[in-house]
């Protein structure tokens, strides 16, 4: 019977895997893969650094996944003859060895599948990700300090690149907000779900009293802008302001006007950045957010209007979407899928795999119901 679970299980995989495949289309990509070196060959290419870039990641992120892809087909292909082998020779250890292996290749084919169900427009892109604190005074403000050391450590674990932009740092503790940006394939379409009102219960570490307090802090993410999105920004619709760099920091922080605040005056958004040296570099670096801002804004309207054709009522999947208690007991859970842990030291270490994960395979429910 165990045989026939196990067969079950590897055909099972199999046709994930197969399906996988098909929505990848690996032959393409390895038409694509091709393409890319030989541009990538050129010595020409690297006269235009941002085209450069654009060139050399997207031919990373798509050999990466064809090995993977490939490195999965042949590792299920080999803990068959494994099993064959070990149920041949009635071999404990060798049955164990393939049982070990079908769980983690479980684990892997099922971190890939949730990989093709991002499909959004700009799901493939880097992600901008902005934490800011809610009702809760002081305490609100430590929480948003927990969650983006939360968030740079999943990526850290993912081994993702990321810079962080700008921090506002709050009087007492904490901080008021941040933004940071992740040059990660997938991304956007990865940390979206994370979008929305994050809510920790816990015993105040400020309060003297030792009273239960709930604080709240709110998580947006926007995807990172590219040539091809058109938006235009006259120098007249904007306002840059200049400023000293504020918080913890080392040399030029403190000392000179490099930090940079930009207000678009048509739609009254406010971006800064105070992470770079120069002010130049810390204009570039807010432009960037600001042209993020302004397109999540025209994707916003466009979906108002897809929604006023449809009737759409709801209210935004993202409000309320998380609860962190560290007392009376230890849970964090995820008001939109169920998805819950007692282990809330790991989750706020960055091990929130699980709760992206099912998130993803939620919105994608969601999103095939509408």
């Amino acid at each position: 019977m165990a045989d026939i679970d196990f067969s079950a299980r590897i055909a099972s995989l199999s046709a994930t895997l197969t399906s996988i495949t098909d929505v990848l289309d690996v032959d393409a990509a390895h038409k694509e893969i091709s393409e890319l070196e030989k541009q990538a060959s050129d010595p020409g290419l690297w006269d235009d650094q941002e085209r450069a870039q654009q060139v050399t990641s997207r031919l990373s992120f798509l050999q990466n996944e064809v090995r993977r892809v490939e490195s999965l087909r042949s590792r299920l292909d080999d803990v068959l003859v494994l099993q064959e082998l070990a149920d041949a020779e009635n071999d404990s250890d060798v049955a164990a060895e393939a049982g070990a292996e079908l769980a983690e290749l479980t684990t892997e084919i099922a971190e890939m599948e949730v990989r093709t169900l991002l499909s959004g427009n700009y799901d493939q892109r880097g992600a901008l990700v902005h934490v800011h604190s809610g009702a809760g005074g002081v305490d609100a403000a430590d929480w948003t300090q927990m969650l983006l050391r939360m968030y740079t450590r999943y990526c850290e674990r993912h081994g993702w690149k990321h810079e962080v932009l700008d921090v506002s740092y709050a009087e007492e503790a904490g901080i008021k907000s941040a933004t940071f940006q992740v040059d990660a394939p997938y991304a956007y379409g990865t940390l979206s779900v994370e979008q929305g009102t994050h809510r920790l219960v816990r015993i105040s570490p400020f309060d003297n009293q030792g009273r239960r307090q709930t604080s709240f802090a709110r998580v947006e993410v926007l995807p990172i802008t590219e040539q091809t999105d058109h938006i235009d920004i006259p120098e007249s619709d904007i306002r840059v302001d200049v400023f000293r760099s504020s918080g913890p920091g080392g040399q030029s922080v403190n000392t000179t006007d490099s930090a940079v605040r930009i207000t678009h005056v048509p739609t009254g958004i406010v971006v800064s950045c105070q992470n770079e040296k120069s002010q130049i570099q810390n204009r570039a670096a807010a432009m960037r957010v600001l042209q993020s801002r302004l397109l999540e804004l025209r994707r916003q309207e466009e979906k108002a209007e897809m929604d006023a054709l449809k009737g759409d009522a709801s209210g935004s999947w993202g409000d309320q979407m998380r609860s962190y208690v560290l007392h009376p007991y230890q849970m964090v859970k995820d008001l939109r899928t169920g998805t819950e842990t007692g282990n809330t030291a790991n989750v706020l270490d960055g091990e929130i795999d699980d709760f992206v994960e099912s998130g993803i395979r939620w919105r994608r429910t969601e999103t095939v119901a509408e």
